[in-house]
């Protein structure tokens, strides 16, 4: 073998031992570094990283969020009436040691293990409720009880718990036209009160503008009777004048009015004596006086 196929050969040699002696870490992953399949180290930084060939190895793990989307499970009330959930649960690797010694590494392991874990905490929460807490009030509840009760659980596998949620809730017919009764009630006896309450508050308005009414009209009344007794007043304070300027002009006129009204009506009948008092200035009149 010429020389220059010697370099070769060690430049190839070289470039293999290189090759596997060199691994990069990226912000995604988290690189577990083994010796003689025992941990020696634990990667997160992003960056170039070594290791000793044939002596170490290396496993990629996740370090971002996931989500696991389990299949709908079905969980008993309190009524013992059957649901259908489907829900999902967001998690990532904390522990990366743990996580390893508990799934040797194998995602789908973990994902079981999970998956039995909020199996356990939905079933558990579900059990002590009953159909219309479940459905209509008490679903994050549910969940943030769900949630706490599986990230506890879950420290065993490395794993942290970001949320649970429920992405459906099916029930029977049964089950939805009971919740339905209920709800109608419950919001039909809310309308009640409101409007039993609307009722009583115009009740109140009703009082009150008749009150202030009656107080109007009174007040009304008043000043114009007393306005009238001034009007009254007046005129009679004017025909006392009068009568004291004009005795007898005053006795004409009032006489004249007296005519007047007296004779206004075709029906009125009057049975008096000529030379009555009456008649003064009609028989004044004919003589000439």
């Amino acid at each position: 073998m010429s020389k220059s196929h010697v370099t070769i050969v060690i430049l190839g040699v070289l470039a293999v031992l290189i090759y596997l002696s060199v691994y990069t870490v990226s912000e995604k992953q988290i690189i577990v570094k083994f010796k003689l399949g025992e941990i020696v180290k634990i990667e997160d930084e992003p960056g170039l990283k070594f290791k000793i060939p044939i002596f170490n190895n290396i496993r990629v793990f996740e370090k971002r969020i996931q989500t696991l989307d389990s299949s709908p499970g079905e969980y008993l009330t309190s009524e013992k009436k059957y649901v259908i959930v489907d829900s999902f649960v967001k998690w990532r690797i904390t522990d990366v040691a743990e996580y390893y010694r508990s799934t040797q590494g194998d995602s789908d392991k973990a994902r079981a293990r999970l998956a039995r874990i909020v199996d356990d905490a939905l079933k558990s929460q579900f059990s002590s409720r009953g159909v219309v807490e479940v459905i209509s009030g008490e679903r994050t509840e549910i969940m943030n009880a769900a949630r706490d009760k599986v990230n506890e659980e879950a420290q065993s596998l490395g794993i942290s718990i970001i949320d649970v949620r429920i992405k459906k809730l099916d029930y029977d017919t049964s089950i939805s036209d009971r919740v339905f009764n209920r709800m109608r009630t419950e919001r039909k006896g809310v309308a009640n009160k409101l409007r039993s309450e609307g009722q009583e508050e115009a009740t109140v308005i009703r009082a009150e503008a008749e009150r202030e009414r009656e107080e109007i009209l009174a007040e009304a009344y008043r000043q114009s009777e007393t306005i009238r007794g001034e009007g009254d007043a007046t005129a009679a304070s004017t025909y006392a004048k009068a009568y004291g300027k004009n005795a007898e002009f005053y006795n004409f006129y009032r006489s004249l009015n007296a005519y007047k009204e007296t004779f206004s009506s075709g029906q009125d009948i009057l049975v008096l004596k000529p030379d009555s008092e009456f008649f003064r200035y009609f028989n004044n009149a004919r003589s000439g006086e």
